[in-house]
């Protein structure tokens, strides 16, 4: 799809980003032709909203030191997006000022169309202009598309820690490179 732009997020993408991760999230870790985590419906809920909602992602969006992009249709909708910034992952390595990749969405319907690999790229490069040290990733353990794509780019395992999705705690690798 030659006719996609890729484009750093607006302020007035917050409605469209915060719906395509609500989406995105459900279609990977939810559905039945995902991973189909049972999560409680609660806990779903609370997650998906302090996540997605357009309030949370432009509280995100504003944040000092991080950066979003987004892939946009040539109708204007988005259809992927990457989001990087201070590292948040609990490593004792790891160091506010390192640069973590904190999100890579595509939608359902851009699968396939190699978004995901051209928002990996410019997010590390952005990643790597602004650190001196290494970069992190944080990804579901049960992910082995998501790893083996993170491996290619020189990423390795460094650790483990558990991410909350309401009160239930998925098992996460912790992904380090440098």
């Amino acid at each position: 799809m030659t006719d996609v732009v890729i484009r750093p997020a607006r302020p007035d993408d917050a409605p469209a980003l915060g719906a395509v991760g609500r989406q995105t999230f459900i279609d990977t870790f939810v559905a039945g032709d995902g991973f189909a985590i049972p999560y409680p419906a609660d806990d779903l809920t609370a997650f998906l909203d302090a996540s997605f909602s357009p309030e949370a992602t432009a509280r995100k969006l504003a944040e000092p030191g991080a950066a979003w992009w987004v892939a946009e249709g040539p109708d204007g909708a988005l259809l992927a997006f990457a989001n990087a910034g201070p590292n948040t992952l609990p490593h004792p390595d790891g160091r506010p000022g390192h640069m973590e990749l904190r999100r890579l969405y595509v939608g359902k319907a851009a699968q396939g169309l190699g978004l995901g690999t051209r928002l990996l790229t410019l997010s590390l490069e952005w990643m790597e202009a602004n650190t001196d040290g290494p970069l992190w990733i944080g990804v579901w353990s049960g992910n082995l598309k998501a790893q083996k794509l993170y491996a290619a780019h020189g990423f390795e395992k460094a650790g483990e820690y558990q991410y909350p999705v309401g009160a239930w705690l998925d098992d996460e690798f912790i992904l380090r490179r440098g």
